[in-house]
Parts: structure tokens; C-alpha cells; sequence
């Protein structure tokens, strides 16, 4: 999903439900983010040599003329070369072995879709049940399940070496590409390049693109096979290069951490050891719904705020049964579609999935799939789906309007952070509104 390292979407998100796109493509480990994952390109079918068509002349003459495209990839193919011829010594000096180096470059070339890809993400947003909709649909859970079923001996295994919940692991490796169904088919050395080169986001995509030489150099796969979303996150649960280094497994024993396999058990355990290694609580919800009463107090409501469930049922925040919840250790109050949607009662773990994925919407994705596969029902309190969500330039307006009302929100760039909220807040106690900091139409309305 940034902070890194982070194996899905690859830090084009941030913690907010508008930023979950990412995971829609699929996502994070980028990407996290469709059902979430990327359909394969379809299949070409060549005609048959013995009917080809000869074209006239005049045709092939239409067919060489320079067009403005053809000129600008041309311009972009010249200058890409000079970067490789650039970034070589950079490689070398990184570690990677000049041999190591011209067989991942054989017939690397700069990717046009790749930027278009990068350049075109839609500037609508998703709302946070629109993507759960998506994310725990009833297809998503019932292959989840026989997913569960088919590799429950590895599941139970990786369980019990990480202390991972399996019903997590089976979640993750669904959002990010349907169980293995959609895992990308983009060259990931030339997509790297390409972004690398394209310099937007050139310094992080390199030291991407370094990661995968040395995976390559290190011999867990081969140029051919290590392939991948269009922004760089491979295998069944999309881990990008750097934190495929430093978290992925061997659980096979065969000597390579190979994540594009067939056989997913070292992606699933790579995912497993990544989230033992920031804290997962085993039998420990990421979050449980809870009910607020009538005349709480939303200041209350912050990620910064953690209080025991004990302490909060003295509040009023309770279970949907009534009763207290639980004691699973201090947690805080999460409304992501504000006062008139779903609360949840968040704990560590919820933290831990957001280092895989920093956006809310991708957070709540997993553990709800996996609460479901696991054989929960449906969330009980319904979502407000008469919104909508805002779209970039609504959510910009409304930075520039709360500014100029007196309601700083530091920045006007369409990203709907803490600043933001805080600011949201703020216009809405001024005015009566609940204040729950989300970015409905209605206080844009008002705004306006």
C-alpha cells in the first residue's frame, strides 16, 4: 500500500478511502488496487500465412507515414536509451554484476503503456462500500474458501511457523490477485525502467529497479519469468522488489523464494513472514463494528486516540450485540464513511495490515474478506449509499473553499489527509454539522 516497505500499490496510495484505487488494480505487496486484479491482455490471433493479404503501394505508403505519436515514441525510445546508458555504472556500483546486468536488459525497451498507465489513473474515486463490494464480494468469498480448503495443509503450516492467521493470508492473496488468477504479465524490468527513466517518481522506481536486478542476480528467477503488475508488484500477493529482499521466503526448501510460481506456498509465506515481522497478533481481530451513542463525541474519533474496549463501553461504544467488546488490548475509533456509516473498533493488527497497504479502505478489504472466510456474516449497520464519493477536483475545491472560510487545510492537492479532516471538522461544528471530518457532497454543498 506509504510507508515502505510495502509489497502492493506501491506507495501511490495513502490512508484514505478515496486512495484505494491501487488495490482495484491489483494490489500494493501495490497495485494496493477490478475485483481488485488486472484482466490479462486478450489473446491476438495472427492470420494464417497462406491468407495474408498483399498490400497495394498506396497502402503501405499510408501505414510509413510519420504520425505525431510515432514521432514522440521515438523521441522517448532516443532518450530512454541514453538513460540505460546512464544508469548502467549506477547498477554496477549498486552490486549488480555487469554479466548479471546485459542478461536482464537483453531486449528491454521503453514501455508507452506503462507511463499511459501511470499518467491516466482516474481522478474518480471509489466509496468505501462500492469497494467492499468489490473486495469481500460473495465470488471473492467462496473462492477464498476453496481456496482455504485446496491449501489448507501449507496454510496450517505457515500459521503455525508465523503465527499469521491463514483465513489473512488466503484475504491478502485474494485482493492482490484473485487467488492467483490475475498476478500480471508485464515485464517487470522494463516497467521499472521505463518509470525510472520517465523520472515523475524516478528516484523511488529506481531503487526498485536495483532490488530486481538483484533478485535476478541472486537467482530466484530468470528475466523471462519475473513479471508482474505494470508498476513493478509481483506474484500471487504483488510484493515490490525491496520488500520482496527483505521479507520474502524459501518456504519450499527448494532453494529459491519463487512468488511467481505456480505453486503459491512461498508467496503465501512470504506474506505471512511480512506481517509476523510487524507485529501480528494471532486470534486478535483487525477490527470488530461497533454501535456509538446517541450524543458522542466525534473529537473522540482519531487513529491517536486508543483506549481499552472497557474503557470505551463506559462511553457508550459497544458491540452490535450490546455488549462491551472484548479485551483484545487497546484500540481506536475508525468511521470511514463518517457518522452515518459503519464504526469499527480498530486494533494493532489493523496497523499491521496498513504496512502492506497504508490505504483504510484496503485495510478494512482484508479483514472483512477474511472475517468472511473465516465464516462471519455482513457488516449489520448499513452504509450511507445514497453518496457518492467526491471526485480530485471536488476534493480540491473543497480544500480551497474550507482555506478560504478560515479552515486551513495546509496544501490544496485532492489528497484528503489529517489536515484536511481536522479542517472538515472544524467548518462542521461552525456550522452544526456532526463532526465527523468526512468529505461528504453535503459539505461541499454547504461550502459552496
Amino acid at each position: 500500500m506509504l510507508r515502505l516497505p510495502i509489497p502492493l500499490c506501491i506507495a501511490l496510495l495513502t490512508g484514505s478511502v478515496m486512495q484505494a484505487q491501487s488495490v482495484d488494480q491489483s494490489l500494493r505487496p501495490v497495485q494496493r488496487p477490478s475485483e481488485t486484479a488486472q484482466a490479462p491482455a486478450p489473446k491476438v490471433v495472427k492470420p494464417s500465412p497462406k491468407v495474408r493479404p498483399i498490400a497495394r503501394p498506396v497502402v503501405i505508403k499510408k501505414e510509413r507515414a510519420v504520425t505525431p505519436e510515432a514521432v514522440l515514441a521515438a523521441t522517448s525510445n532516443a532518450g530512454f536509451e541514453r538513460w540505460l546508458k546512464r544508469f548502467r555504472p549506477r547498477a554496477l556500483k549498486a552490486g549488480i554484476s555487469p554479466a548479471a546486468y546485459d542478461r536482464a536488459f537483453r531486449g528491454v525497451q521503453y514501455d508507452a503503456k506503462v507511463i499511459e498507465r501511470d499518467r491516466n489513473q482516474s481522478e474518480f474515486t471509489k466509496t468505501i462500500w462500492d469497494y467492499l463490494d468489490s473486495a469481500a464480494s460473495d465470488k471473492r468469498i467462496t473462492n477464498g474458501k476453496a481456496a482455504l480448503e485446496t491449501h489448507r495443509a501449507t496454510l496450517g503450516a505457515i500459521e503455525s511457523k508465523y503465527g499469521v492467521d491463514k483465513e489473512v493470508v488466503v484475504a491478502v492473496w485474494g485482493l492482490e490477485s484473485a487467488y492467483g488468477e490475475f498476478r500480471g504479465s508485464t515485464p517487470i524490468i522494463s516497467a521499472l525502467a521505463t518509470l525510472s527513466f520517465d523520472g515523475r517518481r524516478g528516484r523511488f522506481f529506481e531503487s526498485q529497479l536495483i532490488a530486481a536486478l538483484k533478485i535476478l542476480q541472486s537467482g530466484d528467477t530468470t528475466p523471462e519469468n519475473m513479471t508482474g503488475s505494470w508498476a513493478g508488484a509481483m506474484g500471487h500477493t504483488q510484493f515490490i522488489p525491496t520488500s520482496y529482499l527483505e521479507y520474502a521466503v524459501d518456504f519450499t526448501g527448494d532453494g529459491r523464494r519463487d512468488i511467481w510460481a505456480d505453486d503459491p506456498s512461498d508467496a503465501l509465506a512470504s506474506t505471512a513472514a511480512y506481517l509476523s515481522r510487524f507485529g501480528w497478533e494471532k486470534d486478535v481481530p483487525w477490527g470488530v463494528e461497533v454501535t456509538l451513542p446517541d450524543g458522542f463525541g466525534y473529537g473522540l474519533v482519531s487513529r491517536k486516540i486508543k483506549r481499552s474496549p472497557a474503557d470505551w463501553a463506559a462511553l457508550g461504544v459497544n458491540g452490535i450485540g450490546g455488549n462491551a467488546v472484548p479485551n483484545y488490548g487497546s484500540g481506536s475509533l475508525l468511521l470511514p464513511a463518517g457518522a452515518n456509516g459503519v464504526a469499527f473498533m480498530v486494533f494493532k493488527n489493523f496497523s499491521v495490515i496498513e504496512r502492506y497497504n497504508a490505504a483504510d479502505a484496503y485495510v478494512i478489504g482484508v479483514g472483512h474478506l477474511s472475517d468472511r472466510i473465516a465464516g462471519a456474516g455482513p457488516f449489520v449497520t448499513a452504509w450511507p449509499r445514497e453518496d457518492r464519493a467526491l471526485t480530485f477536483k471536488e476534493r480540491q475545491q473543497m480544500q480551497r473553499l474550507l482555506t478560504s472560510a478560515g479552515f486551513n487545510t495546509r496544501g490544496v492537492d485532492g489528497k484528503i489527509g489529517p489536515n484536511s479532516v481536522a479542517a472538515i471538522k472544524s467548518f462542521q461544528r461552525s456550522v452544526g454539522m456532526i463532526p465527523d471530518g468526512y468529505p461528504s457532497l453535503n459539505v461541499l454543498n454547504r461550502l459552496r
